[in-house]
């Protein structure tokens, strides 16, 4: 399961995830054709996939996803909490409590739903094979994003908190919880924040000097979810080029 699955990084590890011999259920929430694109080309590949529309911030919504999902593709056994928003760069003094709220309920709200019902689906505790649940966070969570959107920076360290959390709480029970975090990848979710352009930008802040590709970040939440991360949970891995 990769939420919001249909564009960016959550793309990229959907399409990975079919090459490395999952079933991949791809949500998404409003772009139908990109999702099933993803779908479309992890077929091509030879992968079995398929595109759920969801509200992740919404219970009963997430609810029907895994359920439906599984009448599709089988039992979850790996998670990717990836789906999240950004709104215009703005100082906290302009923000406005709709602002703040639409932020929590889908970066914060809609993880913690997901990986409820995927706890509920894997925990050996409750009859479950075990599996794994990678969440997908951001550099802002360590620098704070001044001047531009710290809701969202707040949200992805409240992302952050509730992975070393889960991850003891459920460790007993076969699943591992690990997050990514992703520096300046270029993708579309740059724009919602009103600056298309701004990895070109701040890449000069990154010692290795660019921006990262969303395959980059596929890699390294496909790594954590598989056998050779056996021995790793509630662990957060910085993928930002060494900033």
């Amino acid at each position: 399961m990769v939420t919001g699955g249909g564009r960016g990084i959550g793309a990229a590890t959907a399409r990975l995830a079919g090459q490395r011999g999952y079933a991949v259920c791809v949500n998404y929430l409003r772009d139908e054709k990109a999702a099933a694109g993803v779908v479309r080309a992890i077929e091509q590949d030879g992968g079995a996939a398929w595109a759920a529309r969801a509200d992740v911030s919404l219970e009963d919504e997430v609810v029907g996803l895994f359920e439906t999902a599984a009448r599709h593709l089988g039992p979850v056994t790996a998670l990717v909490n990836n789906a999240a928003t950004l709104e215009r760069q703005m100082r906290l003094e302009e923000m406005d409590a709709a602002r703040l709220e639409r932020m929590f309920t889908t970066n914060i709200t809609g993880p913690f739903l997901c990986a409820r019902e995927a706890v509920r689906r894997m925990s050996t505790r409750r009859g479950g094979g075990g599996g794994g649940i990678v969440n997908v966070s951001s550099g802002a969570a360590r620098v704070g994003s001044p001047g531009e959107y710290i809701d969202y920076a707040a949200s992805k360290a409240a992302l952050d908190n509730m992975t070393i959390g889960l991850a003891k709480e459920v460790a007993e029970e076969g699943i591992r919880v690990n997050a990514v975090r992703p520096g300046f990848i270029y993708t579309d979710l740059h724009a919602k924040g009103g600056e298309p352009g701004r990895v070109d930008r701040v890449k000069v802040l990154v010692p290795m000097q660019r921006g990262g590709q969303p395959e980059e970040v596929a890699a390294a939440i496909l790594w954590l979810l598989s056998e050779e991360a056996s021995y790793v949970t509630g662990a957060i891995l910085d993928v930002a080029g060494g900033r």
